[in-house]
């Protein structure tokens, strides 16, 4: 991809969205046009950032045709994020200019075969493909509007944290109207904006910003995860994988050392125990570090349960 078709895009972009901030469409849908005409990128969507400004104009025009053509090109980019190493965009622009309408695209971002699109057309897939760029976003109530500016504060915190990185760019979402639903579905929880309320948004801010745990963002952004359970999720649920196998391995050892000090060991009174303050004591010593260290003594009080680490 050549350096032309990059500033060419960023001159589209750049029109665009003085378009949306002076909330007029006219002579934007020469500008799509263009752009239809361009052969696109995973790399020069993320350089250009020109997702987000078509997502923008498209909620700003009330011209059909405008909102259209930004909802096809919108939907076609989306399919390069499954494509190998983000390339790819040759042969999907040449299909594009061949045919007259935009490809399907299945939940899995690949286009559906011409013979299989009439037997889809009823299916869920058929169903998705039709749906606007937010995906599975179109299969719940939009969000009702509210003045109370806690709440529109929390939306806007929540919209920020789902447009950490790049992914909304490809996926296409509308992080505004995703942010609003999932702050709509605590808010409808709790009823009011008290502390738990704003413990609850903390933690979804939290998690969808986590730079370690980028699939729960995308899984949002696509709809893999919808806002009523994201807005319900426990901490263990979001975590990433790489968390809960470290919880799990902890939990493990946990439960090792547990029953190693209850079925095994060797009663003494040697050991006073800190809760009870008895000596009806059981330990057990392991060799937990390198050969030449000392072992470490596992105590269980046979009284009232506590065990302790004596090294």
């Amino acid at each position: 991809m050549g350096k032309t078709d990059e500033d060419e895009i960023i001159r589209i972009a750049k029109k665009i969205d003085k378009m949306a901030q002076k909330k007029t469409a006219s002579g934007a849908l020469d500008l799509l046009k263009e752009l239809k005409s361009v052969t696109m990128t995973l790399e020069l969507l993320q350089s250009t950032r020109i997702g987000m400004s078509v997502n923008a104009i498209r909620k700003q025009s009330t011209d059909e045709e405008v909102t259209s053509l930004a909802k096809g090109l919108i939907k076609s980019w989306k399919k390069l994020l499954d494509e190998p190493g983000g390339g790819g965009g040759d042969k999907s622009s040449e299909e594009k200019r061949k045919e007259p309408t935009t490809p399907m695209v299945t939940s899995q971002g690949s286009p559906e075969p011409q013979e299989e699109r009439s037997s889809s057309s009823n299916s869920s897939k058929g169903d998705f493909a039709e749906a606007t760029p937010n995906t599975l976003i179109a299969t719940f109530p939009r969000a009702p509007v509210t003045s109370d500016s806690v709440r529109l504060k929390c939306r806007e915190m929540i919209t920020n944290a789902l447009q950490t990185g790049d992914d909304h760019i490809t996926i296409g979402a509308d992080c505004d109207e995703l942010g609003a639903q999932i702050e709509e579905c605590i808010f409808t929880e709790f009823k009011n904006t008290d502390m738990k309320y704003k413990n609850r948004i903390r933690s979804r801010i939290a998690n969808l910003k986590d730079v370690k745990n980028p699939n729960l963002r995308r899984n949002v952004l696509c709809g893999n995860v919808s806002p009523e359970r994201i807005s319900k999720m426990t901490a263990e649920e979001m975590a990433s994988d790489e968390l809960k196998e470290m919880r799990k391995n902890l939990t493990k050892e946990a439960i090792r050392d547990h029953q190693m000090a209850q079925t095994g060991g060797t009663k003494t009174d040697l050991f006073t125990c800190g809760k009870c303050k008895k000596k009806c004591c059981t330990y057990t010593q392991v060799q937990t570090r390198s050969a030449d260290e000392p072992m470490t003594t596992f105590v269980f009080c046979n009284d009232c349960g506590n065990r302790w680490k004596f090294c």
